[in-house]
């Protein structure tokens, strides 16, 4: 999950906060562990030598992830920040895994329409526009082979609905544990309003099915993360 890292603008990552970014969200390894362990099942019925498209890979977690269970595959990785693909090439490198990995700086439409088994997109699809995300979820689907599966898992809820004060009190632990100041945790509120694009499952589901996938799968939900699966026609 690359932790919970939450990016897809260059402009978001430089190259300090690109290296300090696996340390400053080591303290959620547990929620990004079980993200990880799930999306292996999920995954498990791939052919042994498959090849998996990665859309905002980052810091190279899904890659380590699913490179270390099932030696078999081979990986594209995209990301449109120089700084956190430079870190990823690094650590995919140390973990003697980089031979089986391409990375690329772009977005997913910039990756060629190879027919891959599989994509996987943790923690993107929120700082897409909501007027882009069935597009973002499109170009996943048009590079994927008929029946490749899609994984996603994103910041999702519905923060008009009551309970969402109790919701979002939630969301500043999660924040805490990552070094969240006082004042940043005063403007949480607003930032999931005015800066990502947070959408309510059943929005994020129906815009999956209108980008090409079957009805999508939860199987995932931490705070307002979730997670689904789904198959392309």
């Amino acid at each position: 999950m690359k932790q919970l890292r939450p990016a897809t603008s260059p402009n978001l990552f430089n190259q300090e906060i690109a290296d300090a970014y696996d340390r400053r969200n080591s303290a959620l390894a547990p929620i990004s562990d079980s993200l990880h362990f799930l999306l292996q099942l999920v995954l498990a019925d791939l052919p042994a030598d498959a090849r998996v498209l990665c859309v905002g890979v980052g810091t190279g977690a899904e890659i380590l992830s699913l490179a270390r269970i099932y030696p078999g595959w081979s990986f594209v990785g995209v990301d449109p920040s120089d700084e956190m693909l430079a870190v990823g090439r690094h650590r995919l490198e140390q973990a003697g895994v980089l031979d089986r990995c391409q990375l690329l700086q772009g977005y997913a439409q910039d990756v060629p329409h190879d027919g891959f088994d599989a994509a996987v997109s943790l923690l993107v699809a929120h700082f897409i526009k909501r007027e882009d995300r069935r597009a973002f979820y499109s170009a996943i689907h048009d590079r994927l082979k008929p029946g490749g599966c899609f994984a996603s898992a994103e910041i999702s809820g519905d923060l008009d609905a009551p309970e969402f004060p109790e919701m979002l009190e939630d969301w500043k632990r999660i924040q805490v544990l990552t070094g969240a100041t006082p004042e940043s945790l005063t403007k949480l509120g607003g930032m999931m309003r005015d800066v990502l694009s947070v959408l309510t499952p059943a929005e994020t589901e129906a815009l999956w099915e209108a980008a090409g996938f079957l009805k999508p799968i939860p199987f995932f939900q931490a705070f307002m993360i979730r997670g689904w699966h789904a198959v392309r026609t």
